[in-house]
């Protein structure tokens, strides 16, 4: 008996050098799908493969959903969003190309490191840069993001978006003033990533952040 076979033989290696009748045997084993485990209540558990194919499985099951419309309508409506996208990304991309392709110009920011919101986004606010300990602590003065974006936009803008990721970071005040900043700046819509869930929602921001109408006014 050769060293390969003893090996298979012994249980190191069961394909190498082993029968072809040992080696069918294990790989029809191996193909063996679990029966549902059963509960108490007399239900089971299934996996998701188990449900069979959908036509969400080849298309996308956002692409299944449009609900593009309803999306631009509240934005223009309510100016300032509160999002939802799923964990794993990728379903804000179409409704961050429908407002791209309605005329509006983006402004994306996140949330961590932007430091006072009102400060950045529409006065004139300083910036210290890295110094490594040596240099003197410089302190450098920049225009509003806001106010900078609005005066560069072409004259056929539709408007400005200001795309807020992160935005459950900020604190309420914070986000109070992102909820009036449409207000302060017409032509401005906000869209802040305040969340996460299972599918891609969206709420007004006035309702999260506890702003009525008549107090967003």
């Amino acid at each position: 008996m050769s060293a390969a076979t003893a090996t298979a033989a012994g249980g190191g290696c069961l394909y190498y050098g082993a029968p072809s009748r040992l080696r069918q045997k294990h790989t029809a084993a191996a193909m063996k799908v679990a029966p549902p485990r059963k509960l108490r209540g007399g239900g089971a558990v299934r996996c998701e493969s188990e449900r069979g194919v959908s036509i969400g499985d080849f298309i996308g099951g956002d692409l299944l959903k449009p609900d593009l419309g309803r999306w631009l309508k509240d934005v223009e409506e309510h100016k300032a969003i509160a999002i939802y996208p799923p964990h794993e990304g990728g379903y804000e991309g179409r409704y961050f190309t429908r407002l791209r392709y309605d005329g509006y110009y983006f402004l994306d920011l996140s949330a961590r490191g932007l430091g006072d919101p009102e400060t950045t986004l529409t006065k004139i606010h300083p910036v210290c840069p890295a110094h490594l300990g040596k240099q003197p602590i410089a302190r450098w003065y920049f225009p509003p993001e806001v106010d900078f974006r609005l005066s560069c936009l072409p004259p056929n803008a539709k408007g400005l978006v200001v795309w807020v990721m992160e935005a459950k970071v900020l604190s309420k005040a914070e986000l109070q003033f992102l909820t009036l900043l449409p207000t302060l700046r017409p032509k401005v819509r906000v869209i802040a990533e305040c969340g996460n869930w299972r599918k891609f929602i969206w709420r007004p921001l006035k309702d999260v952040v506890g702003l009525n109408a008549d107090e967003g006014a």
